[in-house]
Order: C-alpha cells, then sequence, then structure tokens
C-alpha cells in the first residue's frame, strides 16, 4: 500500500426511540471498514462521510453508547436522515436516500 494512500475506516451505529444513545454495532479500518460499507449500502443504510466524527466514534467500544459529547452532532445527522426517509429533504450527492433500519454508517 503506497504510503500517501489513506487507510478508510468506518463506524456503524444504531438507535431506536427510546434508547438513552446511539450505539456503536460495528468499526473497522481497511478491509473491515470496506466491509460495513458495502453491507450497509447493500442493506439500503446511508453512508455518511465525515472523517472528524469517523475518527472521535472509533475511540468508542463497541457496544457502548455514544458519549455525551457527541450527542448534539449524532441527532442532527439522525435528526437528517428521519426527514430524508420522510421526503421532505434530497441528499446532495449521494445515491442512498433512505435509512430503513436506523443505522447510519460512517465513513472516512
Amino acid at each position: 500500500m503506497p504510503k500517501n494512500k489513506t487507510c478508510q475506516t468506518a463506524v456503524a451505529l444504531t438507535y431506536r426511540t427510546g434508547q438513552a444513545a446511539p450505539i456503536v454495532v460495528a468499526k473497522g479500518r481497511g478491509i473491515i471498514a470496506e466491509e460495513i460499507i458495502r453491507r450497509g449500502k447493500e442493506s439500503e443504510v446511508y453512508v455518511h462521510e465525515s472523517a472528524e466524527l469517523v475518527a472521535l466514534l472509533m475511540q468508542v467500544n463497541l457496544d457502548d453508547r455514544i458519549p455525551p459529547q457527541l450527542y448534539v452532532v449524532v441527532a442532527e445527522l439522525l435528526a437528517w436522515l428521519y426527514r430524508l426517509e420522510k421526503g421532505k429533504e434530497m441528499p446532495t450527492g449521494h445515491s442512498e436516500t433512505a435509512n430503513r433500519s436506523n443505522k447510519p454508517e460512517l465513513s472516512q
């Protein structure tokens, strides 16, 4: 692998109404990240790209809730996805149109 090529990272979150906070259900780098993203797209889960957010979420253990410091940014993302599902807003530059399983995938 060339030194200037960045290793892809990905984190998958899940959130259900009534939960205290979203939970990290998958995370990884390289081939694992590619598989997380592939499976998400295959399942019609919206994949959001945010290197900064992924870097922070990579620090959260699997099956743990996201930390309170990330509540606002993740809540804004989930609210946007909710509006997207309801057809009120279209994604810019993305082929995915809905998050049918409440699991946004984040990639870098």
